[in-house]
């Protein structure tokens, strides 16, 4: 370093004249390049970096080098629209981006090897520059790895000492992509008459945007690509005129010159790659009501003209205020832009300050969208909004360790949604939908750990995996365990000692463990960390079996698969009731068998897992299953709300296991006869509908239907007056039953629903007046529709085309496939290939719709595997579980093995490993209780007759 120190004046001043020439020259080189390539639809250049004869020997980076800054000059060449008198040279649209990176980065240790993340991009013109001596260092090569590292690895001439300060040119370009990831182009059409002027209305429109999580900045810009490695980001835009790009930070001014406009935008806060994001649009905004933080949220023209983004302008102010109270930390930066994209692969990505959702989840149109709609709406802004600092403020790590993102994400919305919206009160009906989803998906042998090794999450696809129903749901619903046991204010003190030790850096599990445990203030031997390991690092979960007449309990992992053994056991907390006692609280510490005098009950009934608070299932002698079910039958409230849904989710599922008689499950449905909950029906819906999977070409299927029919009639008869007059209960809770009783009378056949149907939707078709309240439209629609014929479907179209509004479009999109028309289904699936018909991020949801439907099944299994590159653009693990739900034969087993071995799956591996396995579970669970179904069927049915 004393010789670099050195330099005789000569040399430096020889120096400084050549770079000056040279970085003269490449300006000069890179003007005449934009000015040639302006208005060309021009094609990418090819790879000319060194092809790598074998991969590194790593997947991840070394820790040679961490970043600091990114400078960022990039250059979109998409037009916003397409009016060809006025693009007379270039009609057609562009895909092209240029650009530069200036990476400023210091060194851990001596190398001589740079490595960067690089997919799909054409990079030349390195030049690396040792900012502490303002010395450029000599690149001896470059070269991309096509393989599943996705490096960029950069040759020097020589070594770079550690502790020392350097900065990386790159120049690079690509295309946008045809897949709703990194940079895309969302279409939409704008409708005349929300524009000011008439000519060129009701055409089509393009905006661009970026969706880099989990592993997409290397396709934008070369990056060191992993979230632990964060940096500030600087960007300056150069979009077409007319247009306005956001980014993650505040404006610091633009530029016009001709057809292009500049915007610079100011530094970000230190962040990970993922969080990088921009839009480049002529979307309008609704700006919230004021406070600390400026928010807009901004949307098609027409949307934002009509005021469908008001609602949600309205409450993220709220949510924000929600979080920044509960969590003592404040949002940073002071603005926040959400952009409600026609097009996104995710319902929402969580963009350090620019936030994007798909529009249909965030719009709400009053007199259109479902009042129910305003649910899905605060909850996913508020999902969104959680992840500022589950996420964005203190990020995971590595990938394994995703769930701290996701699952504290999920699990603070129940609270931020039920103090926005009280009214809702919501939290029970969505904490049960998250349980028992998650509790169903975690009963595969198939499944995984909330958190894996990081060595066992390297390449893209294993990290795209890891965004799964057992990260979100599951993981909130530890969470949700863990501050019932010890404590809502321990654990939210910890959570927020956890946010501010960790504020801008990276965390583990562990971490957030230590810091809960240190906050309570009873301590005993079952601490945070030893309790919650067993949870977080084995894979499913426990079944504990309670006889209350020995007062004996035992544990072991539940699995669809009884059969199956583990030695995993867990540290379990059980809050439980007794039929004449008030609520207790035990432990059960090990494996078991163990004697609990507090469980021994022989003349009342014992409910374990009150509240639903732990991630387990239970199980009982008979006699206590005999007690808890002459309860419901008598007296249903004295068990809670949230247990009679859960006690018909564990028999049918513990039946499902084999490890309950199946008949007792069934028995758990009698009481539903007058029970007007939702949770409750909602829970025995989502589990007769396995059965109906199961036998719906069997003969079980016309008695479970009359079974049906006959339960369900109270409960249409008890909303049938506000039905006919398109009226809706005030309660949320009972506005969710009264759709869900239309839903369950008219797919099994009630008379009066099917009229109800063929009147309300006949009044439209002849009329043209749509007076069904929107609350019940979708289910009326599909009602409609399953019972008629082309003329219904038709009719469904041209609306569904014709519209405008997102939430109508989704209604009438999931009513066409409704029918049970095999031809029109088909014809609908082959829409779906077309985006001018249908959105290629509204495909996924197609082809699962369709799959629903027993016309429909094997169309869609056959029209996914015609189209896999096509399909599974969108989420492609929801795809296969859809139309694998029915499988339930050898030849489907034998099939799906040949899908596994002939396609390429990506990150779907593990989703059709699962489709398998529980096709064989089905293969053998309907062999071994079809005939005590089908005798349980006709002996109720004989009874009602």
């Amino acid at each position: 370093m004393a010789k670099r120190s050195s330099l005789s004046k000569g040399l430096a001043v020889a120096f400084v004249a050549l770079t000056l020439s040279a970085i003269a020259g490449m300006v000069t080189m890179v003007t005449m390049f934009k000015i040639q390539m302006n208005g060309i639809n021009a094609t990418a250049f090819p790879d000319v970096t060194t092809p790598s004869p074998t991969p590194p020997p790593i997947m991840r980076l070394p820790k040679t080098l961490e970043p600091e800054l990114y400078d960022i000059t990039l250059q979109t060449y998409f037009y916003s629209r397409i009016i060809e008198e006025v693009n007379v040279t270039s009609p057609n649209q562009s895909t092209l981006f240029t650009g530069n990176v200036t990476i400023h980065f210091h060194t851990v240790q001596k190398t001589d090897l740079i490595y960067l993340h690089c997919r799909d991009l054409a990079v030349t013109r390195p030049r690396l520059l040792n900012k502490d001596y303002n010395i450029g260092i000599k690149v001896k090569s470059m070269t991309q790895y096509h393989n599943q590292s996705e490096f960029l690895a950069i040759q020097l001439e020589e070594y770079l000492q550690a502790k020392m300060n350097f900065s990386l040119f790159l120049s690079f370009e690509g295309n946008m992509s045809t897949y709703l990831e990194s940079l895309y182009v969302s279409t939409y059409t704008e409708v005349y008459p929300y524009r000011d002027y008439e000519e060129n209305s009701d055409m089509q429109r393009y905006a661009a945007a970026t969706h880099l999580k989990p592993t997409q900045a290397r396709t934008l810009f070369p990056c060191f690509d992993e979230p632990e490695l964060k940096a500030v980001f600087k960007l300056t835009l150069i979009h077409r005129a007319g247009t306005n790009a956001l980014g993650n930070a505040d404006k610091e001014d633009s530029e016009l010159m001709g057809e292009w406009k500049t915007t610079r935008f100011a530094p970000t806060p230190k962040m990970s790659t993922y969080l990088f994001a921009f839009t480049v649009s002529e979307l309008k905004s609704t700006t919230s009501p004021k406070g600390r933080v400026t928010i807009k949220t901004y949307a098609r023209p027409e949307a934002t003209v009509a005021g469908h983004a008001l609602y949600a302008a309205n409450i993220s102010v709220k949510i924000l205020e929600f979080y920044e109270n509960r969590f003592e930390i404040n949002y940073y930066p002071i603005k926040l832009d959400q952009v409600a994209l026609p097009d996104l692969v995710s319902t929402t990505m969580e963009n350090w300050g620019l936030i994007t959702y798909q529009e249909e989840s965030v719009l709400y149109q009053k007199d259109v969208s479902s009042l129910l709609h305003k649910e899905e709406v605060a909850t996913v802004i508020a999902h969104g909004l959680a992840h500022h600092w589950f996420g964005n403020l203190v990020t995971m790590g590595w990938w394994n360790d995703v769930w701290l993102n996701e699952g504290l994400a999920t699990y603070m919305s129940y609270f931020a949604v039920e103090h926005v919206e009280p009214s809702f009160k919501i939290k029970d009906i969505a904490v049960m939908k998250d349980l028992q989803e998650a509790l169903r998906q975690d009963a595969l042998s198939t499944s995984r750990p909330l958190t894996v090794l990081p060595g066992d999450i390297q390449t893209p696809s294993e990290i795209k995996e890891m965004f799964d129903t057992i990260t979100h749901s599951k993981g909130a619903m530890l969470l949700r365990m863990l501050a019932d046991f010890v404590g809502e204010s321990a654990f939210n003190i910890g959570v927020k000692t956890y946010l501010k030790a960790f504020r801008g850096a990276t965390a583990e599990t562990k971490d957030l463990w230590q810091h809960i445990e240190a906050a309570r203030a009873v301590k005993n031997s079952f601490t945070v960390p030893k309790v919650m390991k067993p949870w977080t690092e084995q894979q499913g979960y426990p079944v504990i079996s309670i006889n209350t007449t020995s007062g004996e309990i035992v544990q072991k992992q539940f699995l669809f698969n009884g059969s199956s053994t583990s030695g995993y056991w867990w540290d379990i907390p059980i809050r439980f009731v007794r039929g004449d006692s008030e609520a207790s609280f035990v432990w059960l510490g090990v494996p078991g068998p163990v004697k609990k005098e507090e469980f021994i009950s022989t003349k009342t009934w014992v409910l374990a897992n009150a509240d639903c608070q732990g991630f387990y299932r239970v199980n009982y002698n008979l006699e206590n299953w005999q007690h808890l079910l002459e309860q419901l039958e008598s007296s249903p409230d004295r068990i809670p709300l949230m247990n009679r849904g859960q006690l018909i989710d564990d028999a049918f599922n513990l039946a499902r296991a084999n490890l309950l008689n199946v008949n007792v499950a069934l028995n758990f449905t009698l009481f539903l006869r007058n029970e007007r909950e939702f949770i409750p029906w909602d829970s025995a819906v989502r589990n007769l509908e396995y059965f109906f999977l199961m036998f719906d070409r069997s003969q079980v299927y016309g008695l479970m239907q009359e079974y049906l029919r006959s339960q369900v009639s109270d409960l249409y008869d008890f909303f049938a007056n506000e039905t006919n007059a398109s009226v809706v209960p005030k309660t949320h809770s009972l506005q969710h039953s009264q759709i869900l009783a239309i839903k369950v009378a008219c797919s099994s056949g009630l008379p009066e629903c099917m009229e109800m149907v063929d009147t309300k939707f006949g009044d439209w078709i002849f009329n043209d007046t749509n007076n069904i309240h929107v609350n019940l439209r979708s289910t009326i629609y599909c009602q409609a529709l399953a019972v008629g014929g082309q003329i219904e479907w038709n009719f469904a179209w041209d609306k569904f085309l014709s519209s405008s509004d997102s939430s109508e479009k989704d209604q009438l999109r999931h009513a066409l496939s409704c029918t049970r028309q095999t031809w029109l289904l088909n014809r609908l699936l082959e829409y779906s290939l077309d985006p001018d018909k249908i959105r290629l991020t509204d495909v996924a949801s197609v082809v699962n719709d369709v799959a629903e439907n027993p016309a429909g099944q094997a169309l869609a299994w056959n029209f996914i595997r015609a189209h896999w590159d096509y399909v599974s653009q969108g989420d492609p693990v929801w795809l296969i579980e859809a139309v694998t739900r029915r499988f339930s034969t050898k030849f489907e087993v034998e099939e799906l093995q040949r899908f596994a071995e002939q396609y390429d799956l990506g990150p779907t591996v593990r989703a059709v490993h699962k489709a398998i396995e529980r096709t064989q579970l089905n293969m053998h669970w309907v062999n071994k209780n079809k005939d005590s179904v089908l005798e349980w069927f006709k002996s109720i049915t004989a009874l009602l007759d």
